[in-house]
């Protein structure tokens, strides 16, 4: 597989229609946010244990994105990398691998915000607590927040996760276990990479932005539950199929 090139001007029908979607769904926030109606707050991943949570979140965040920029970087990601897979493993192997690895990415992400919530909680005396569950979702919608321990209870628990990025970092993983030896050109520095030593530096860089918690808006445990569960995934479907990668 190291010499597979697929046509630039290829797109594989499950990749096509992910990046239509998604495409369709920030236009329809751009529409209904001006009817006053948030759809990122409907269809995005909430706390658990937020009054906003719905189970179909850990599916529909997939498809939200926080702006234009956000969208183009996650398909364009998604069209370099996910084009190739795709095309290796046929639209059912390739759609499968893009729910699991976005999923995952939910469950694990929504695992460490559990974590992070109940040590934060631990810190908090149970009045405030109640209090920032009551009310922290008003107090955010007028442009405010409490301060310290409280404001980042409130961010955690009232504030929701969109965007494909688990997934896309899930095909990110894929492409380099397939592909190790391809040579990448990177954007930041512009040098050329294996696929394999691209992979390990974003799970590092991944790894570091979610102990570092820097408040830099990125779920970056969400990207590190894309590739876990790409790994395993591909992990078993290589013990059902010789030569699989």
């Amino acid at each position: 597989m190291q010499n597979f090139r697929p046509s630039i001007n290829t797109i594989p029908p499950v990749l096509k229609y992910l990046i239509i979607i998604n495409t369709l769904m920030l236009v329809a926030s751009y529409i209904l946010e001006m009817k006053g109606i948030d759809l990122g707050k409907i269809l995005g991943l909430h706390y658990i244990q937020s009054p906003d949570f719905r189970p179909y979140q850990l599916v529909t965040h997939m498809f939200m994105h926080g702006g234009l920029i956000h969208l183009l970087f996650n398909m364009f990601a998604l069209w370099m990398f996910g084009r190739v897979l795709e095309s290796v493993w046929g639209p059912k192997r390739f759609f499968i691998y893009y729910f699991v690895t976005g999923l995952g990415a939910a469950v694990f992400y929504s695992f460490v915000n559990y974590i992070e919530f109940q040590y934060i909680a631990s810190r908090m005396t149970p009045e405030m607590v109640q209090t920032v569950m009551a009310n922290g979702a008003d107090l955010l919608s007028q442009g405010q927040n409490y301060t310290d321990l409280a404001g980042k209870l409130n961010l955690l628990l009232n504030v929701p996760t969109v965007g494909a990025s688990g997934a896309v970092f899930g095909i990110l993983l894929g492409f380099g276990m397939l592909f190790p030896n391809t040579q990448l050109m990177l954007l930041f520095p512009p040098i050329p990479i294996k696929a394999k030593y691209a992979v390990l530096a974003f799970g590092a860089y991944e790894l570091f932005g979610g102990i570092a918690n820097t408040g830099d808006n990125i779920a970056h445990f969400a990207h590190l539950g894309g590739m876990l569960f790409g790994f395993i995934l591909i992990k078993y479907w290589n013990t059902k199929t010789t030569n699989f990668y």
